[in-house]
């Protein structure tokens, strides 16, 4: 029954004579079986008369609140808030100073010495907390004007889903940052301190409605309506990659399931899914995800909307569905990959038809199979709904002086997402993670942050337990952070938190601490909904410069967070000390041995990943000094290279000097050192490794990625 009515409802979509004509076929049309609904469509046509030919949709409710966190549904629509915005603690000199000081991580003191972080007249909403810095400190908030905070909760607690409404994993914590996306919805004001002495670093995002809204001042969300809310927020929040097209339909909404299977060559584009009705993707399942990791990017997917000649989706596909150069890696509740196969929960609703095509742009090699399946109803888009885009862009390198771009286009709608794959281009160094997130909206600074893996929610990139491995949460996450191979990414959906735009919006990272001066490769994808194409045609680099690169020069650096695979059994010590050397200070792994091991030499081995196979010459830098051993590199209990003698009178830094030409394989390789011996003036067997450098060799770095 519900299928017959969404049939018919689509069908009183269209002109009046049209739809008399189709409700006479045999299969709308039978006295017999569906007296009532021919009643009800005979009323519906008779009300249509003297009205546009487009059938007025029932006027929805606008929910403010919890109900908003499992409402996928929802994220189509058009926002009705009139104003967004974020405290957050960014320097506002255009420093790096975004919280490392507190300087400016407070609006205003209170005549109470408390400092105040948030202050909004209402109605509104806060959405979003995030801090890589909790403390034990009491948060008050203080809404509508009540002398007495009717929230009084301690800043850690704020994310420790210990304190209930405040649950697990509405909130939580990982990869060095802390979030809350609890909504917290006022009538009238809303003011939040911080009892005390400073604050560091934090983002609060906000909406504000248009005045007569009618949304209830936050309660602790007790009724049992609000409770069930919660419950169903919960679940799907933790529900990252299991099935949820029916929260991304509206209630009710009846769903069906069409599948995928193609063989796509070189040079071939094929339709996936399409539909000349009305209707909306609720889901979308694609892999497998081995045939989807390419480091060429040949694979492209692009989804059209009514007929358009230009797609609304643009991207390649393993990029679209948050890989990670080439790797699976997001696995967020919207969009991600798990067990071998990608998906997508956006809700993507059309007025007339749509079209899901995939192709192949590489020029030779095998076809690539693919399957899937496509969740969809047949439920048109309203009036209040946008339609869904997503567009990749890639910036290599970056330019200086300027942001680089995740979106800059016009129209009306709302940025809900976007992932970043970064490659710096200096050896073993990630400071281009040091630039904020800015937003421009309506021509207006909405929103500023604190650092690049702060829009990620992450926190502290380079330190170990934090911002330093493949992370994924509900709406965010880190896709990988590689110091040596200079590489990181991250990726954000937003949700409650969205940007809304009614002219235009300009959404851009810095590539740096200051000034956009560290050159970078930046990809990206940005997703949103809008009322038009975006104000430039949507297209893609040549395939040529489409593809991941690696970089030809690696240093992985002992003495900060080159993972240690073993050393010898006994008789060995190690520390990480930063020794000054000619007037600069220079950080090893310190490697001190005495008489033997109990399997010969002593030895002491690091995992070092590469992002290729091929052959690499492998050199050190290291302190010589009075004290040093004689070291060479082995594999399989064979020598390779050539040893180097560590002695000297006095500390100085050697190298890098080679040792050895390797052939290495793609991922994690054992470099194993042993210590051969020493210089006859050596005091000791010391080894203090100050990095390990690997460059592709001549021949290797002339062959094309693979």
């Amino acid at each position: 029954m519900i299928a017959s009515t969404v049939s018919h409802y689509k069908i009183l979509q269209r002109p009046w004579h049209e739809a008399f004509g189709q409700l006479w076929k045999p299969e709308c049309f039978n006295l017999k079986r569906q007296a009532h609904s021919l009643l009800l469509i005979l009323v519906a046509l008779l009300a249509r008369c003297g009205t546009p030919t487009e059938a007025p949709r029932p006027l929805n409710r606008y929910p403010v609140g919890v109900e908003e966190l499992h409402r996928l549904d929802l994220l189509a629509r058009f926002k009705h808030s009139t104003r967004i915005g974020m405290f957050s603690s960014y320097d506002r000199t255009g420093g790096n100073d975004d919280g490392f000081n507190g300087t400016y991580s407070f609006v205003r003191k209170d005549s109470d010495g408390g400092l105040v972080l948030a202050e909004l007249d209402g109605p509104g909403a806060l959405y979003r907390i995030w801090t890589p810095t909790p403390t034990d400190d009491w948060f008050e908030f203080f809404i509508d004007g009540e002398s007495e905070p009717r929230i009084r909760i301690r800043f850690r607690d704020l994310f420790s889903g210990s304190q209930p409404p405040f649950v697990s994993p509405i909130v939580g914590y990982g990869a060095g940052g802390f979030f809350c996306y609890l909504p917290i919805p006022f009538e009238k004001s809303i003011k939040v301190v911080a009892r005390a002495e400073q604050i560091r670093f934090y983002q609060i995002n906000y909406a504000i409605y248009p005045s007569g809204t009618e949304l209830n001042s936050y309660d602790g969300y007790q009724s049992p309506e609000d409770s069930d809310h919660l419950e169903s927020a919960g679940r799907v929040f933790g529900a990252a990659g299991e099935d949820l097209s029916e929260n991304a339909a509206p209630p009710g909404d009846a769903i069906r399931t069409a599948a995928i299977s193609a063989s796509i060559q070189p040079g071939e584009s094929q339709t996936l899914w399409s539909t000349n009705d009305g209707g909306r993707i609720v889901g979308l399942r694609l892999g497998r995800s081995d045939a989807l990791s390419r480091k060429d990017r040949a694979l492209v997917l692009k989804i059209y909307w009514e007929g358009d000649p230009e797609p609304a989706v643009l991207s390649p596909v393993g990029d679209f569905f948050g890989y990670s150069f080439a790797a699976p890696a997001a696995r967020s509740m919207l969009l991600g990959t798990r067990e071998d196969m990608s998906y997508s929960f956006f809700p993507m609703p059309f007025d007339r038809s749509a079209r899901i095509e995939l192709s192949h742009d590489g020029e030779h090699g095998p076809g690539v199979q693919v399957l899937g399946e496509v969740m969809y109803s047949e439920m048109p888009r309203a009036p209040d709904e946008g339609r869904f885009h997503a567009l990749w862009r890639r910036e290599n390198p970056t330019v200086a002086g300027q942001p680089y771009e995740f979106l800059n286009t016009s129209g009306r709608g709302h940025v809900v997402g976007a992932a970043l794959q970064a490659q710096g281009a200096t050896p073993a160094n990630t400071r281009f993670f040091e630039g904020d997130d800015v937003a421009w909206i309506d021509g207006e600074l909405t929103a500023h942050g604190t650092g690049s893996e702060d829009f990620f929610n992450g926190g502290w990139y380079n330190v170990i337990g934090r911002w330093m491995s493949r992370a994924s949460f509900p709406l965010s996450g880190c896709l990988e952070y590689k110091n040596p191979l200079s590489r990181t990414g991250g990726y954000r959906f937003l949700l409650t938190d969205s940007y809304p735009f009614r002219q235009n919006i300009r959404l851009t990272i810095e590539h740096g601490p200051e000034g956009n001066r560290e050159s970078t490769d930046y990809s990206s994808v940005a997703y949103w909904y809008s009322d038009e194409q975006p104000a430039v045609a949507p297209s893609l680099p040549p395939l040529s410069e489409r593809a991941v690169q690696a970089p030809e020069k690696l240093v992985f650096r002992p003495g900060w967070s080159v993972p240690l695979d073993a050393f010898s059994f006994q008789g060995m010590t190690l520390a990480k000390r930063t020794r000054q050397i000619d007037g600069r200070p220079v950080r090893v792994m310190e490697v001190r041995a005495q008489g033997e091991d109990r399997f010969g030499l002593h030895s002491v081995a690091f995992r070092c990943e590469l992002p290729e196979a091929g052959r690499y010459s492998v050199s050190i830098e290291a302190l010589a000094g009075p004290e040093q051993a004689t070291v060479q590199i082995f594999r399989n209990e064979r020598a390779e290279g050539q040893s180097l003698d560590l002695y000297a009178p006095g500390r100085n830094l050697i190298g890098p000097t080679e040792l050895a030409e390797l052939e290495m394989m793609e991922g994690e390789n054992v470099l194993l050192f042993k210590l051969t011996g020493r210089n006859p003036r050596s005091s000791g067997l010391g080894f203090d490794l100050a990095s390990i450098v690997f460059e592709r060799s001549e021949a290797e770095a002339s062959l094309p990625e693979r």
